[in-house]
């Protein structure tokens, strides 16, 4: 099933308005302040050097040398890697954010979704989501390069490395047919900029970027991403933020009796008695989550942004969940 979070409308129309706390993705509520576009931004259409500069500023901020290419998003490199060859064995493993499986199949590709690392190796097509959506495994970057010699092309998402930059293997993308994705959106809270990257092998980076075609990003994309990724500052107070507000939440979801299962800086993952309850325990406290299709039990909260969100969310776990 290609469910999502981000499905706030639906929490809005079932449990009603007012205002709500949407911690169902893993989208920092705090995000980078963009400043006054110029004008040329939004009248022009993109232009090479500004292209360059932003790639220029990717680099230095996933620390790679690597071809790259510019996307709306993660998502769109996602639909754009089952292009890259004839269709063949593929392998995922999950559980894991499912457009993966998704995309693959739409294309033709053979998919078999596993549930060890062990499993992936001989597919002519690995993927895996590292740290992982939504329990946040992560394998070390040692163990992915040793991967990649052992599939015909390795797909690493990162989409929540920036959290933890250590966690990254983007320097070796491009080495043994590893492909490394970037997300902008979600550490920076810029989600509605759609803003994604790609590292790999030469080729392949050229290939998508001609899947892609002209334009693949939009301007203000461009403009706000080149000066966020180069803003060092924001984010080392960002990641010592997240770290801080992730335990918080951990000590709230303790206090309900909840066991954490996993997560990343971004989003934490509890195993309840029922998912579905806790959800709708939680709305009526206008804060929405996510459950699982495949899970009973399991419930994903990212993080409230602001001291007013954490007001609103806290007495959703005090004991006996009195609905305001």
């Amino acid at each position: 099933m290609r469910d999502h979070g981000g499905n706030l409308d639906a929490a809005q129309a079932r449990y009603g308005g007012g205002p709500w706390v949407d911690l169902s993705t893993g989208i920092n509520r705090v995000p980078w302040p963009v400043p006054p576009l110029p004008g040329d931004v939004l009248t022009a259409l993109p232009k090479a050097p500004a292209m360059a500069a932003l790639l220029a500023a990717a680099r230095t901020a996933y620390g790679t040398a690597a071809p790259i290419v510019a996307l709306a998003g993660a998502q769109a490199a996602i639909q754009l890697v089952p292009r890259l060859s004839v269709p063949g064995r593929a392998r995922v493993l999950g559980p894991t954010y499912n457009e993966h499986a998704a995309a693959l199949r739409q294309a033709g590709w053979q998919v078999e979704e596993v549930t060890r690392p062990e499993a992936l190796p001989g597919a002519d097509l690995a993927v895996l989501v590292n740290p992982n959506n939504p329990d946040g495994r992560l394998l070390t970057s040692a163990a992915l390069r040793a991967l990649a010699g052992q599939v015909g092309r390795l797909v690493v998402d990162e989409s929540f490395a920036d959290a933890d930059p250590a966690a990254s293997v983007a320097a070796h993308a491009g080495t043994d047919g590893l492909i490394v994705l970037r997300s902008f959106g979600k550490f920076y809270g810029l989600a509605g900029l759609r803003l994604g990257f790609a590292l790999g092998p030469a080729a392949d980076i050229a290939l998508m970027a001609a899947m892609a075609g002209p334009w693949a990003v939009s301007g203000p994309a461009i403009h706000a991403g080149t000066l966020a990724l180069a803003d060092t500052g924001w984010a080392a107070a960002t990641r010592a933020r997240l770290a801080e507000d992730a335990a918080r939440m951990d000590r709230l979801a303790q206090g309900r009796g909840w066991s954490l299962v996993g997560g990343t800086a971004l989003f934490r993952l509890y195993d309840t008695p029922s998912a579905g309850e806790a959800q709708t325990d939680l709305a009526r406290h206008r804060v929405w989550s996510r459950i699982f299709p495949w899970s009973p039990t399991l419930i994903r909260l990212g993080l409230p942004g602001s001291e007013a969100e954490w007001a609103q969310v806290a007495p959703a776990f005090t004991p006996g969940f009195a609905a305001p």
